[in-house]
């Protein structure tokens, strides 16, 4: 039987990694796998002449190389230490639907999210992502403090 799979929203956390940390335990009590996804925040613009579009495509570049550095390689050693099976993503989008999209396209049985400790004026009116996971979510959420 193959093994569940488990979706980690990982941000690469400041707070001693306790979202990577919960999902570990978990994967271990359970048998399961992880999918790390990490998605960078996508804004539209509009209207962008070609030099723009060069520079924003080279910044997109140099985004993905960093946060595959930064986040995704330790969060994927952290979990190959452990013992526990892992794969990993980086994406370019809508937090939300990315991540809905990802458990929908695994089969995964559960999202893993840490709780936002954002308190900008834009979480505060357009909601967080556990909120609108919460809403959309494919699959059970749990929301890790």
């Amino acid at each position: 039987m193959p093994k569940e799979i488990f979706v980690v929203a990982y941000e690469g956390e400041d707070d001693k990694d306790s979202l990577l940390t919960y999902a570990l335990e978990r994967a271990a009590k359970d048998d399961s796998a992880l999918h790390i996804l990490h998605v960078l925040e996508w804004s539209p613009y509009s209207f962008l002449t070609q030099e723009e579009v060069e520079e924003r495509h080279g910044r997109r570049k140099q985004e993905i190389s960093r946060a595959r550095e930064v986040i995704l390689e330790p969060a994927l050693a952290a979990a190959a230490a452990a013992g526990i099976t892992a794969s990993g993503d980086i994406r370019y989008g809508q937090v939300v639907e990315i991540i809905a999209e990802t458990a929908t396209r695994l089969e995964a049985s559960m999202i893993f999210v840490g709780r936002s400790g954002s308190n900008s004026i834009t979480s505060r009116v357009f909601g967080s992502v556990p909120l609108g996971l919460a809403q959309i979510a494919p699959v059970p959420t749990v929301i890790v403090p």
